[in-house]
């Protein structure tokens, strides 16, 4: 079998996977998962140069492949920036995304070679943890807006969801590191006026500032049932960080929402696939201190590991190493600084690898509960 058709049944077997979950809640079961995730990890060994002598280093050659998902070595996310890693010529990507870094100099590239896989995997990713009761909302954006930043994963994710289950009214606000608040503030305004339900989507470095803002203006709003707030991360990098029990009480205040419509996502530029928090399909009420697990697709999956790699049990603090079957064209498993543990709910958020101390110490559910 050549390039193309391999790729092509890839792609659709994972196209599949995606549909039936979107549309019929299917379950991956294991034994399928660890399947094509091993299929995906050979075809990248074949087709991936970087990433296949990344793994020979590791030991791991198309001669000795692993039996497991778990053992397929993770590429570090930050070699994106060192390498070209796609098993197809750049220049044919359908979607490149800049990764994160400073400078255009330190950003590296994730290259998508189908675009369709692409918005399939993040639509139905955002239906089911954020539209779970299929409303179609004005989608107020404090990301970066495509038409200034093309590469920005982020900006591309929420203009296709704007465009596919909006209400046609999309506003974006966010120009470089400055806000247009008296935008944000006219559009809130008026979606209260007329009853719409809205999404803000926002990284926390945004939401902060705009939180100021509205107390400076001692602005205080009842947005309509049903609106809802998708938080993305992005202090990196910033000098200034806040504590997200304060960010969500200060926007529950705020904007007149319930703590489950504030919903964090988390996702990296180097993976096709989102996880959410699971507010808004536990379908009970959280309080802002409670526990937030971690929930994702059935095609992407995550492993947290100790010093040596090896995945941790349940309740134990290491790096974590996600494996993404929407990572057909580039690396299937990547590893992170980000650190997190495992309960059976789901997955739980650390933080970055400054507290690499954390690694390896036993953690109970309660003893994660902000106070």
């Amino acid at each position: 079998m050549n390039y193309t058709d391999e790729a092509y049944q890839l792609d659709a077997e994972i196209f599949t996977v995606i549909q039936r979950w979107h549309d019929h809640d299917e379950a991956l079961p294991e034994d399928r998962f660890n399947d094509l995730a091993l299929r995906v990890f050979a075809h990248q060994l074949r087709y991936n140069e970087p990433y296949a002598r990344y793994c020979q280093t590791q030991g791991v050659t198309l001669e000795r492949l692993p039996s497991s998902w778990e053992d397929i070595p993770p590429i570090p996310s930050a070699a994106f920036k060192e390498a070209a890693l796609a098993t197809f010529p750049p220049a044919q990507a359908e979607l490149s995304f800049a990764t994160s870094g400073t400078s255009a100099a330190q950003s590296g590239r994730h290259y998508m070679e189908n675009g369709k896989l692409y918005d399939a995997s993040l639509l139905a990713g955002f239906d089911h943890f954020m539209l779970p009761d299929h409303m179609r909302l004005r989608y107020l954006n404090l990301v970066p807006n495509p038409a200034q930043q093309p590469h920005s994963s982020l900006g591309y994710m929420m203009a296709r969801v704007s465009e596919r289950r909006g209400d046609g009214a999309t506003s974006w606000y966010l120009d470089g590191d400055r806000f247009n608040i008296a935008a944000l503030i006219g559009d809130l305004e008026a979606a209260v006026d007329h009853d719409r339900p809205v999404c803000i989507a926002t990284t926390a470095f945004a939401l902060v500032h705009v939180l100021d803002a509205m107390h400076e203006r001692r602005r205080y709003f009842a947005l309509p049932t049903g609106s809802r707030l998708m938080e993305t991360g992005g202090f990196k990098g910033r000098s200034r960080v806040v504590d997200r029990e304060d960010l969500y009480a200060r926007t529950a205040e705020r904007f007149g929402m319930t703590n489950c419509a504030i919903v964090a996502e988390y996702g990296m530029t180097e993976l096709t696939s989102q996880y959410y928090d699971d507010v808004m399909v536990s379908g009970h009420d959280h309080s802002i201190a409670a526990v937030r697990y971690k929930l994702s697709p059935p095609w992407l999956r995550a492993r947290v590991v100790g010093p040596d790699g090896v995945t941790l049990p349940n309740g134990v603090v290491g790096a974590l190493v996600h494996v993404d079957l929407g990572n057909r064209a580039s690396c299937v498993a990547i590893g992170t600084e980000d650190l997190g543990v495992r309960f059976d709910e789901g997955l739980v958020l650390i933080g970055r690898e400054s507290g690499a101390a954390l690694r390896g110490c036993s953690l109970a559910a309660e003893d994660l509960v902000v106070r």
